[in-house]
């Protein structure tokens, strides 16, 4: 199959060509994916094109990061699609492990950070984080990049990580990438290809409420429980919905402030139907009164 893209699915391999890579000098840089690739993703590999010189890829749904085994089967896998992806946005190199090869015998050994795991999205999906951190050490370990890129919309993951790269002395810089949105406000998401006509036209309703708190920390509300309760009445008037948590949390901590008086990072968690989509927003600026 032409695909444009070269794809490798050993480690010792990938390298052996990675190692003649970076003997010539050129910059690499790598965007960690679980494949079902979409404009989202694209972001990060147009980014990681314009910034390095040669960009790696890595598709693996990661078993040690569902805390369901059903979540695990039914991830959508869509190889094809996803290499057309990757190809398009000028992808040199895809990276498409076994799970035998990235997890040769039992793992006795985890990458832990529960300061920024506990909470949050955390709360209800025990050992997530720690299978992300531990997963991505490894390709981190096997890629040795220049840089790596990681969306803003996953803001607990990218706090693990930087967390973990700082901590760890990992020699890579950490790079976000601002969420991409429907025109809806949407956060795009491999999720929401699950949602119903219904659900999706009702799904937004997330990025509403969080752009509502931040509008009224920037028009002078300075109390989170105020701010918090004004707007949780939009979720009730959505049919379908479920909320899991809505919080304003301190942006390098994740724990919850009481007082808009600094930048403050909006982050929620919702179900729509058995559809689980999260999504957060930044205030734009130092919010202090004067």
């Amino acid at each position: 199959m032409m695909t444009g893209v070269q794809v490798i699915a050993k480690t010792a391999e990938l390298r052996e060509r990675l190692n003649a890579v970076r003997t010539r000098g050129a910059t690499v840089g790598f965007v960690p994916t679980m494949g079902a690739l979409h404009a989202g993703h694209a972001s990060l590999l147009t980014v990681a094109r314009r910034e390095n010189d040669f960009v790696v890829t890595s598709i693996f749904v990661n078993p040690l990061q569902f805390d369901r085994k059903a979540d695990l089967e039914t991830y959508p896998r869509t190889m094809a699609e996803d290499l057309a992806t990757c190809a398009a946005c000028g992808t040199d190199l895809v990276f498409a492990p076994g799970v035998e090869d990235l997890y040769p015998a039992e793992q006795l050994t985890f990458v832990d950070v529960p300061a920024l795991s506990e909470n949050l999205c955390g709360a209800s999906r025990p050992g997530h984080f720690r299978g992300v951190a531990t997963v991505v050490l490894k390709l981190f370990n096997v890629v040795q990049a220049d840089r790596a890129y990681f969306g803003e919309k996953d803001a607990q993951q990218l706090a693990v990580i930087r967390r973990m790269v700082q901590d760890l002395n990992v020699p890579v810089e950490v790079v976000p990438v601002a969420t991409v949105r429907e025109a809806d406000g949407l956060a795009l998401s491999s999720r929401n290809k699950h949602l119903s006509a219904a659900q999706r036209e009702n799904a937004p309703v997330l990025a509403r409420a969080l752009r509502a708190v931040l509008e009224l920390f920037d028009s002078g509300e300075r109390s989170v429980a105020e701010a918090i309760a004004r707007v949780l009445p939009m979720f009730s008037q959505v049919p379908e919905c479920r909320l899991e948590y809505f919080e304003v949390v301190d942006p390098a901590t994740l724990r919850p402030v009481e007082r808009a008086d600094v930048p403050v990072l909006a982050i929620g968690a919702m179900w729509m139907g058995t559809t689980r989509l999260i999504d957060n927003m930044r205030s734009s600026s130092d919010a202090r009164t004067s």
